[in-house]
């Protein structure tokens, strides 16, 4: 496919409209040599599908804090939050298989587009739905329900679409761009959302949810029709497309070992995620303190993650993938424990700082080899997969933390750092090319 960015002979031909003239410039050559963070944000529309991936994932942020703050505010019923949030994610995890068919039947722009476009709809549904009185908690679940199906689309959609619109040798650092704006989101997201119900209300943060989304998908429409669309004519069943997406997953001797080391690497976060609050507010003694020392060690981590993100997309050399991948999953479970546990607040802070730091590095590596080791005609329903299995180990540690924290919190910061480790011990068995 020869779209608004050709490679040829090495260097990538851009094309700008400026008065309704044409001009190309060229960037460095691209076989071997990494572009510059400059030339990549010169490529055509990528910067256009980075915005909207920037609206999509605030709002997507946004919307999972709102929704619980809204629902305790409405129903006074903590059980019913934990349901409406289990509602924003099983849904699309459980069908991921089939988004990622759709990805690959329709095309990933035309699926990012469909899912930033019921998202509002379903958060505008939901204001409307409340301000005429009727917010029951059945139309809650079931408008919470429906945004998490199309989820896939966009989380998948981005990732799939990169690799078409940048030139293999620039993938590391737009997957770097990618992975920061992530990191930045987790930062600020919480924080505008809070904002938002704390000094407007729950029903305008919703209205200001939906219209990021709709700017998302406004800015995205202008490149729909030059970004890739799908690869090739589907004969089979879309289920069974789907069930050859996870068998190709499972079969390959590269995304079956990194499925698995991601997941156990997420699992060792899930155990901080609840480890964490509780080691803090133990040595704090509670209160307004403790609870502002935590968000305070989140932030500061995720900060540090766009950092190693920028970083290694700028330095890592094509083909280190794997050996980043596992130094990273090493060195993070060293920052876990010894250094997070065992020397008080200093300590934790300074171990979140190096996970982050850390997570960066990992997070471009596996997206970049995932990338490189995947069949163009399959990368959708691989995204789509992969995604759904590396999420999976964060709700396992989850409640494995929650068990371990009953007996001891250090026995939760060192099995959080042994997942990790674990996770580094999986990739050996990725293969080095």
């Amino acid at each position: 496919m020869v779209g608004p960015n050709v490679i040829r002979g090495g260097s990538i031909l851009i094309s700008h409209a400026r008065n309704g003239r044409h001009r190309r410039t060229v960037a460095p050559r691209t076989g071997d040599e990494a572009v510059s963070y400059r030339t990549l944000f010169q490529i055509a529309h990528l910067r256009g599908l980075l915005l909207a991936a920037l609206l999509a994932r605030l709002a997507e942020r946004m919307f999972g804090l709102v929704l619980v703050l809204y629902v305790l505010d409405r129903f006074h019923s903590p059980q019913l939050a934990g349901w409406v949030g289990f509602s924003t994610l099983a849904p699309g995890l459980t069908i991921s298989p089939l988004a990622g068919a759709l990805l690959d039947r329709a095309g990933p722009a035309c699926g990012i587009a469909t899912d930033m476009t019921v998202s509002a709809c379903c958060i505008l549904g939901l204001a409307l739905l409340d301000l005429a009185g009727n917010d029951g908690a059945t139309s809650v679940l079931g408008l919470a329900a429906l945004y998490s199906l199309t989820n896939p689309l966009s989380a998948a959609g981005v990732r799939t679409l990169l690799p078409s619109v940048v030139p293999r040798a620039a993938r590391s650092k737009a997957n770097a761009v990618d992975t920061t704006i992530h990191a930045v989101v987790d930062v600020c997201g919480p924080a505008i959302a809070g904002a938002l119900v704390g000094f407007a209300g729950a029903v305008p943060a919703l209205l200001t949810i939906a219209a990021l989304y709709a700017a998302g998908c406004a800015t995205l429409l202008p490149s729909l029709r030059a970004l890739p669309p799908a690869r090739r004519m589907w004969r089979n069943a879309l289920l069974a497309e789907a069930a050859a997406g996870v068998a190709h997953v499972v079969r390959h001797p590269s995304l079956r070992p990194l499925a698995i080391g991601y997941a156990a690497y997420n699992m060792g976060w899930g155990i901080l995620l609840v480890a964490v609050p509780v080691f803090v507010l133990r040595a704090t003694g509670g209160g307004a303190h403790g609870d502002l020392l935590v968000g305070g060690l989140w932030a500061a981590s995720g900060m540090a993650a766009a950092v190693g993100a920028l970083l290694v997309g700028h330095y890592a050399a094509p083909g280190r993938e794997r050996a980043l991948m596992m130094a990273g999953m090493a060195a993070t479970a060293v920052s876990i424990w010894p250094i997070g546990a065992l020397f008080g607040l200093a300590g934790l802070a300074s171990g979140l700082v190096l996970v982050g730091m850390l997570a960066g590095p990992v997070d471009v590596s596996v997206l970049t080899l995932r990338q490189h080791r995947t069949d163009p005609a399959w990368l959708g329903r691989v995204m789509a997969v992969s995604m759904s299995l590396n999420l999976s180990g964060a709700p396992i540690g989850l409640a494995v933390g929650g068990a371990l924290l009953g007996w001891s919190v250090q026995a939760a910061f060192v099995a959080a750092a042994s997942m990790c480790a674990v996770g580094a011990l999986a990739l050996r068995w990725v293969p080095r090319c």
